[in-house]
């Protein structure tokens, strides 16, 4: 996934939608510009139920690599990543959209743009944002 993302519904939709027992998320307000770092709700599977919590976008970098938060795990085989990709460190990011640059600059501004993804103009939630949580 991306590095932007939107999240605009509110918990009782989200909770429906994804079967949530418990919530931990507290006030939910929408969230139109979610960067990694940021607090956001996430789902995920605590014994046989779900829970919504809210937890920080990204996985912690490699400890050699260090810096910000990683949110794009291209080699999994990597030691560091193995353990985090097990079935018990994975969660659901509920969105409403998401943004990637376009590939091209803008003549105008020389600089890309962002470009927001949906499943149609009214945002609905999407159903298929699988994350490692971390």
């Amino acid at each position: 996934m991306c590095n932007l993302y939107s999240i605009t519904t509110n918990q009782t939709a989200i909770a429906a939608l994804f079967r949530v027992i418990n919530r931990y998320a507290g006030n939910l307000p929408p969230m139109p510009g979610v960067f990694p770092d940021y607090p956001a709700p996430v789902v995920r599977n605590v014994g046989a139920e779900r829970e919504m919590a809210m937890m920080r976008w990204g996985m912690p970098p490699p400890p050699r690599a260090g810096g910000p938060p990683v949110t794009n795990i291209r080699n999994t085989s990597s030691p560091h990543w193995r353990g985090w990709l097990k079935p018990e460190n994975r969660c659901l990011v509920p969105a409403n959209s998401f943004a990637e640059y376009a590939p091209e600059p803008n003549p105008e501004t020389k600089k890309k743009d962002v470009v927001w993804f949906a499943l149609n103009e009214d945002r609905p939630l999407l159903r298929a944002l699988d994350r490692v949580q971390g």
